[in-house]
């Protein structure tokens, strides 16, 4: 097993954790995030040297950073945002683009079958077409009542998405 295997799995570890969790209870620990985060940078340190000296801070930055936006503009948890930053220190700023990738389209499969089991495909849609619209004319401002702060939003466990996406990454590198 090669190093970038290696740190790979470390984050599919992680992400596994973090998705279990977030399925039981919907919330993702900052004893898991912020330890992992420390442990994926060492990791980088200890299996690249200097290289893993930027190599794991950019991958934690540029991780944490895809998913902020989501975050500010109240469609993602935090704990979401962090549990992706502990992936991307882990796995260095080039698979942390392509699991942040792997994972919105698990996301989207995800929130489809969400929509289908709970019989509100329709609304979804007509909330997407929303959102697109006030988007376009508003920018990067949360939507006021399309956000995970309207109760009757649908929700999922995001963490599950997160960790599909990084096993896909483990898998493609397994090759």
């Amino acid at each position: 097993m090669n190093s970038d295997s290696l740190l790979i799995g470390g984050a599919l570890l992680v992400s596994g954790v973090g998705a279990v969790w977030d399925l039981m209870t919907y919330k993702i620990p900052n004893k898991l995030t912020y330890t992992a985060m420390v442990i994926g940078l060492i990791a980088q340190v200890c299996l690249y040297g200097w290289s893993g000296l930027w190599m794991g801070p950019a991958g934690l930055l540029l991780g944490g950073a895809i998913f902020l936006v989501l975050y500010l503009l109240r469609t993602m948890g935090a704990g979401d945002v962090k549990l992706m930053a502990a992936v991307g220190a882990f796995a260095g700023w080039s698979a942390a683009v392509e699991i942040a990738l792997y994972s919105a389209i698990a996301g989207g499969v995800i929130a489809i079958g969400v929509a289908v089991f709970k019989g509100r495909v329709r609304q979804t849609l007509e909330n997407v077409v929303h959102l697109v619209r006030f988007h376009a004319v508003m920018g990067a401002e949360s939507h006021p009542t399309v956000n995970l702060e309207n109760p009757e939003a649908l929700r999922f466990a995001y963490g599950a998405a997160i960790f599909v996406g990084t096993l896909t990454e483990f898998l493609t590198h397994a090759r």
